[in-house]
């Protein structure tokens, strides 16, 4: 299970409408849950997106993500895992989202904006090398 703050799942819709006909991507961040704990979303890190086709693909560059990940552990929080769009579909990761997942045990949520926003989200399995879906829940600021 993934719990986001209303803020922070606000900030990923935004974004992604935003963002048009491209993808838009970044890092989540908070408290990172293991073994059925649920991981808690409460800030979000915007990234560029470097992909050659950003219309069907997200590309964090390495060196800005190894700068999103230090700024998220300076402030004192856990990489929960990676969000992007998709600006018209599918709702779940693509075969290309599961061929460069790296982070086991991390969620990638995806927006996607084909009719109404549907975020949903998928934790990385590395065993197994596969997404296995998992909740998602919004809840106020605390």
């Amino acid at each position: 299970m993934i719990e986001l703050t209303r803020a922070a799942y606000d900030d990923i819709v935004y974004r992604a409408y935003e963002g048009g006909e491209a993808e838009i991507c970044g890092a989540l961040a908070g408290e990172h849950g293991d073994d059925g704990d649920p991981s808690v979303v409460t800030e979000t890190y915007a990234a560029e997106n470097v992909a050659e086709t950003p219309e069907i693909r997200y590309l964090i560059d390495p060196e800005e993500q190894f700068e999103l990940i230090e700024t998220v552990e300076e402030a004192g929080l856990d990489v929960v895992g990676f969000y992007h769009s998709h600006p018209t579909g599918p709702t779940h990761p693509s075969e290309t989202d599961a061929a460069r997942a790296t982070w086991p045990g991390h969620s990638y949520v995806i927006c996607a904006l084909d009719g109404y926003p549907f975020v949903g989200s998928w934790r990385w399995r590395d065993d197994a090398d596969e997404f296995e879906q998992e909740t998602v829940s919004v809840r106020s600021e605390r």
